[in-house]
């Protein structure tokens, strides 16, 4: 299994992990599906989102993958006024990855970080590996300790 850009960050900061791959669905890069295909608990199964706010500028959200972002909150965390999705033709050139693989880890560009509060219910949660069809099996502790991220909420109730 090639390394990919997230793995060869975490080997740098001498994080456990586990690389996990399954088959891709190119019809259905959706979480609950990436979930589905490694047979794991959606909740467990995180997506990586990146937005755009107002005043602070590029910022990445990382919410369970049966869940839907909260912009207001997403912006309030992060210092903004308000906040949206990146489009996705910008993903590539921001952060080195492809919708349905962008990693965390190993952007093109460091950027704040934040992920749901909900992680810390888990001893081990997955993320994209930043490949479609392979995802990173870390535990949420590791993740917020070598990535700099801020725990809060980030979701609709």
């Amino acid at each position: 299994m090639k390394k990919t850009n997230a793995a060869r960050f975490l080997d740098t900061k001498k994080v456990n992990y586990d690389l996990v791959e399954y088959d891709v669905d190119e019809a259905d890069l959706s979480a609950i599906r990436v979930a589905e295909m490694l047979g794991q608990n959606v909740e467990q199964v995180f997506k990586t989102l990146v937005l755009r706010g107002n005043a602070k500028g590029i910022f990445v959200a990382i919410i369970p993958g049966n869940e839907e972002l909260n912009l207001k909150k997403a912006a309030k965390v992060s210092g903004n006024k308000n906040a949206e999705m990146v489009a996705m033709k910008e993903l590539l050139p921001l952060t080195g990855y492809i919708r349905g693989a962008c990693s965390p880890f190993g952007m093109k560009k460091t950027y704040p970080l934040f992920i749901h509060e909900s992680c810390q219910n888990f001893d081990f949660i997955f993320v994209s590996a930043g490949k479609r069809g392979m995802q990173i099996q870390i535990d949420p502790k590791d993740l917020i300790s070598c990535a700099n991220a801020r725990v809060c909420d980030l979701i609709n109730v």
